[in-house]
């Protein structure tokens, strides 16, 4: 079992904390604006991160897109 180290765990706060955040603004914004559409890029690269490095997003996701 490979141990996480102090950057990577830093690293994977930061990326949670980032798609909480997104989240946050994309439920502000309308869905067929351009701005939505450019935050919901960043929402899948972040979903794909956090799920390649284990996190379970059933709790986190609240877009579910």
């Amino acid at each position: 079992m490979e141990v996480m180290d102090k950057t990577e765990k830093e690293q994977m706060q930061k990326n949670v904390e980032e798609f909480a955040r997104l989240q946050n603004y994309m439920i502000l914004a309308e869905k067929d604006s351009a701005t939505y559409k450019a935050m919901k890029g960043r929402y899948i690269e972040l979903k794909v991160i956090l799920t390649a490095s284990g996190i379970n997003l059933t709790e986190l996701d609240i877009i579910k897109e």
